[in-house]
């Protein structure tokens, strides 16, 4: 990943406003709460809400993203709600996870460079246990018609970073798919999420 992409995401997480909020994203919301606790990874996880928000449910913690300033940012959160997460700085190829390490995975909006990004959710898919939980939330190739009404709900402007549900087939084609859906969402996420936007719906079981 370019220097730019990571000095990019630093700039974004420097204020001492959180970019994203500090409550987890609705959809994970959701999941997370009917769920029996385990490991969970967080890639892409940014200033750290949700990795903290699974940890306040009990959950044990893995986070990873490419901000240095977004790991600080977690880490004061995870000291503010006094609990504690496992979070890294670096690219996934990296770090030292292991294969089967965890019962879930939660990509929210983890919208990695068109190059990669394939190839990071075959690697992260190989750290989930079989049996266990992928969890997703993005934006759709739709959604670029929603930056073009709304540049305040944010997301990438570059098609091939946003997702269909035909490339969520193929890059998770070993699972049993629990939840599939491209959906119309109001967003109401910090500065950079608010307004109305498309995004693709996944929860699928590794077989």
């Amino acid at each position: 990943m370019n220097e730019a992409w990571v000095d990019r995401w630093n700039d974004r997480y420097s204020t001492a406003e959180f970019a994203y909020g500090e409550q987890p994203n609705n959809y994970l919301n959701e999941q997370l709460t009917h769920l029996e606790t385990g490991t969970i990874l967080f890639p892409a996880e940014g200033e750290g809400r949700n990795a903290v928000f699974a940890a306040k449910l009990g959950w044990k913690v893995s986070a990873f993203d490419i901000s240095i300033e977004g790991m600080n940012k977690a880490l004061q959160l995870a000291e503010n709600k006094n609990v504690s997460i496992d979070y890294q700085v670096g690219e996934l190829q990296e770090l030292d996870y292991k294969h089967d390490q965890f019962d879930a995975i939660a990509l929210i909006y983890a919208h990695f460079p068109s190059a990669i990004k394939s190839a990071y959710h075959k690697t992260l898919s190989n750290y989930l246990r079989k049996g266990g939980l992928l969890i997703f939330e993005a934006f759709s190739k739709k959604h670029l018609d929603y930056i073009a009404k709304n540049e305040k709900v944010g997301g990438p402007k570059e098609i091939d970073m946003l997702f269909s549900i035909e490339e969520i087939r193929t890059d998770f084609e070993n699972y049993e798919i629990l939840a599939l859906e491209e959906k119309e969402i109001e967003l109401n996420e910090g500065l950079f999420h608010n307004g109305r936007g498309s995004v693709i719906r996944f929860v699928g079981r590794k077989r």
